[in-house]
């Protein structure tokens, strides 16, 4: 699958930085981080399938996804230093084991190669819910997804992905596919093999998705594994402390030359 991607940058003396986003992300989310490590080096924001610009598909597993990361720095040249949110990094993580000559360097934000117990198909559901007849403006829809969504920020998060320029208004996930596949998104397969090259995960201390009990496995699978915590950030590190999240970026991937 061709991937819709956001190119920052034209810096070639440096292997390209790949961001993959998390569920109901686009790399419009990510575009103040990567317009500033494009500074030193060519990075490049995707849409992963079912959301944002890219194509919308019928399965929605790590297999597949890392595949269509695989196609991606194939066409920048054949390797990159990887940096993956949430499920950006459960495909991030499955590349770097499938096609580890692709991955030059991993960084693995907020999540583990583990089963999750929650869903998120409530905000899937109250999504498709949403009567987006008659909404002009986003604070209009933040007003009608408050009934379903209490959270603020995961509103304004969601609605991120709401397209008003459209007639009628839609979203840009593929929402029923997301739904489906839901048990796939929260899992992990079962997988041999080691991903070797240096490897960060970075959690934010406020989060609780990467636990003592997951170092284990995360070692088995890669055995360079270093961890770091960005304090008073949470599951969105990166939004939460974006200043700070660019600096480990920064001191874990350093730019040669």
């Amino acid at each position: 699958m061709q991937l819709n991607v956001i190119r920052h940058g034209n810096a070639d003396t440096a292997v390209p930085l790949l961001i993959v986003h998390g569920l109901f992300g686009s790399a419009r989310n990510w575009g103040a981080i990567a317009k500033r490590l494009s500074d030193t080096r060519t990075v490049l924001a995707v849409d992963m399938r079912n959301h944002g610009a890219s194509p919308w598909a019928d399965s929605h597993g790590y297999d597949e996804m890392a595949a269509d990361l695989a196609q991606v720095i194939a066409d920048a040249g054949g390797r990159a230093d990887v940096v993956g949110h949430s499920m950006g990094g459960k495909a991030a993580m499955m590349l770097a084991l499938n096609r580890p000559g692709l991955v030059n360097r991993l960084v693995v934000a907020d999540i583990a190669p583990a089963r999750y117990g929650h869903s998120q198909s409530p905000l899937i559901e109250a999504m498709r819910d949403l009567d987006l007849q008659g909404i002009h403006t986003r604070s209009e829809a933040d007003q009608r997804l408050g009934a379903r969504v209490p959270e603020r920020s995961v509103r304004a998060f969601l609605l991120q992905s709401l397209d008003l320029r459209a007639d009628p208004p839609r979203w840009r996930l593929n929402l029923d596919v997301l739904q489906a596949e839901m048990d796939r998104i929260i899992g992990w397969p079962e997988i041999d093999g080691q991903y070797t090259g240096p490897t960060l995960f970075l959690s934010g201390a406020a989060s609780d998705y990467i636990r003592p009990e997951h170092r284990a496995p995360i070692r088995a699978l890669f055995p360079a594994a270093r961890f770091a915590r960005i304090p008073g950030a949470g599951h969105w590190l990166h939004a939460d402390k974006p200043r700070e999240f660019e600096a480990v970026l920064r001191a874990a991937l350093p730019t040669e030359g």
